[in-house]
């Protein structure tokens, strides 16, 4: 952003020593001969012998920043200036100095008096708006550079630096207009496509980002500028391969940077790397060791990859930074549940719900919980929670139907499972319910239409045709439950029950030889059906 100014020729004083002038004709000729560093000691010597002439320290100046020796120039343009207040040339060349160490605030002081001595000076009026937008002066730097193109409209640092005093303004259509007319002058700078990106990132313009950041990539291919915006772009369009790319390329230029590891994390994890996810969130948090969200994400990551001790200890990090993370108690939660610590995971369900009471996934994971553990009251409870939430949940009607049937509430649990059978028509779970209440009231006519539904649904497990052999047997339909049977040994040939009431099926048919065979059988798999077999004869 500063200008490249150019020193001024040092001014000879009226009144000449002989000795500062043959140091200074000799400074002059190595000069003209690019030796610069001779011609600087020539000026030194002479300083160390005494000579402290304006016109000594003012060449010393001159050479010593052509040598970018900044710093030690400012001294000797100082030195020229407490000897010459009314200087202006050393003023501006000390203001350049200044400028150039990053001294903004004492650059501006430099320039200032520089303008106020010479207003022709639109150089010292543009370096002291420079140094302003730097000590965050903005508005006034604003003003000074609409002055500096008022008398020179083409005048390209003024131009740029309006536009960088807009953005920070918060003018950003402004400042987008002013960097255009920029690059319309002068189509390489890097500068303003640089600064075009970032008003683009404040606009949320992807298209504008897009724009600009594949422009700088043709002028510098390896512009980290440009990678940041097309990682934006491609963050905000869902391309998570192409994030990954260009993360990946930043992380090189960048390894200790915390942001571009935990982009690069979000990519990989999006894209279902999940391994390549876990060491850019490990990488990540290396430099950021109190990083909630890395904590969170890379928690997630390992669970995923069943890596559940790191998982546990991830989630349990972020929740000393922050406890009460409803999402990663959740979390924590189903992984106790997966590694059956199912007490441990209803006590974090229950922390999560005592401050999100509407959150139904916590209820249907509370009354799954409460269900296996024999609380059908309490299971009912929080199946009744989740629907409240969602009417039209089949999975939470199905839990709701069996705790309202372990309960004893054969009717409130047939009505719950004809409602989730007309929200999900196609509910196994539903039908088989339904099927096993009919069983159960000996209604065997709707019992033998939900298993003929399972059936041409596709159910083929050998519950499913024993349990409708059963019903057919027991309502006298003989052939169709020896077939049945057949059917559920097909699926398992060692299914005791079914071999051994094939036996009956049959035997009532009048094959009495053939029912003996699968009895036989029967009592092969599991002997203990032969007990109570004499009382009876």
């Amino acid at each position: 952003m500063s200008p490249k100014k150019k020193v001024a020729e040092p001014k000879q004083s009226a009144v000449d020593k002989s000795a500062a002038h043959s140091a200074l004709g000799r400074a002059v000729s190595l000069h003209l001969e690019g030796k610069l560093k001779e011609a600087l000691r020539e000026l030194d010597q002479a300083v160390e012998r005494g000579d402290t002439s304006a016109e000594i320290h003012s060449a010393r100046g001159h050479v010593q920043f052509e040598l970018e020796q900044y710093q030690e120039a400012a001294a000797s343009y100082l030195l020229v200036v407490e000897q010459d207040p009314r200087n202006t040339a050393a003023t501006f060349n000390l203001a350049v100095c200044l400028e150039k160490t990053g001294k903004w605030a004492q650059a501006a002081d430099a320039f200032l008096k520089s303008w106020n001595a010479d207003s022709n000076r639109i150089d010292a009026l543009t370096g002291l708006a420079v140094c302003q937008l730097h000590i965050e002066k903005g508005p006034a730097a604003l003003e000074n550079f609409e002055k500096v193109l008022g008398t020179d409209p083409a005048n390209e640092t003024a131009l740029f630096g309006k536009a960088v005093a807009l953005q920070l303004a918060g003018r950003l259509d402004q400042a987008a207009e002013a960097y255009r007319s920029t690059l319309e002058r002068n189509p390489q700078s890097e500068d303003a496509m640089t600064n075009l990106i970032s008003v683009g990132m404040a606009r949320k313009e992807h298209d504008m980002i897009r724009q600009y950041s594949e422009k700088l990539l043709q002028i510098r291919p390896y512009s980290q500028a440009a990678m940041e915006g097309l990682a934006t772009c491609a963050f905000a369009t869902g391309d998570y391969e192409a994030a990954a790319r260009f993360c990946s390329k930043l992380v090189e230029f960048t390894p200790d940077s915390f942001e571009r590891w935990f982009n690069l994390g979000v990519a990989h994890q999006r894209t279902a790397r999940l391994e390549q996810a876990a060491k850019a969130y490990q990488e990540a948090l290396k430099l950021k060791a109190d990083a909630k969200n890395a904590w969170v994400n890379v928690g997630v990551v390992l669970h995923e990859l069943s890596e559940f001790g790191g998982a546990r200890e991830a989630y349990e990090k972020a929740l000393k930074l922050q406890p009460d993370i409803p999402a990663v108690l959740y979390n924590l939660a189903l992984l106790h549940e997966q590694q059956d610590s199912t007490v441990e995971a209803e006590k974090l369900y229950d922390r999560v719900l005592a401050s999100n009471p509407d959150w139904e996934d916590a209820w249907f994971r509370t009354g799954y919980l409460r269900l296996q553990r024999g609380d059908y009251p309490a299971a009912a409870e929080a199946f009744e929670h989740c629907l409240r939430k969602r009417p039209q949940w089949p999975e939470a009607q199905v839990n709701l139907g069996l705790a309202y049937w372990k309960t004893g509430d054969r009717d409130s649990a047939g009505s719950t499972f004809q409602s989730a059978l007309e929200s999900d028509p196609t509910s196994i779970d539903a039908l088989r319910g339904l099927a096993a209440l009919a069983i159960e009231r000996e209604d065997f006519e709707q019992a033998l239409d939900c298993q003929a539904k399972l059936i041409d649904k596709g159910e083929r497990s050998p519950e499913l045709f024993y349990n409708t052999g059963l019903i057919l047997q027991k309502s006298g339909q003989l052939d169709d439950a020896v077939r049945l049977y057949k059917e559920a040994l097909t699926e398992r040939p060692d299914f005791a029950e079914a071999l051994l009431n094939l036996g009956h099926a049959l035997k009532a048919q009048g094959h009495s030889d053939e029912a003996r065979i699968y009895w036989s059988q029967a009592l092969a798999a599991k002997p203990e059906l032969g007990h109570g077999y004499f009382d009876g004869n």
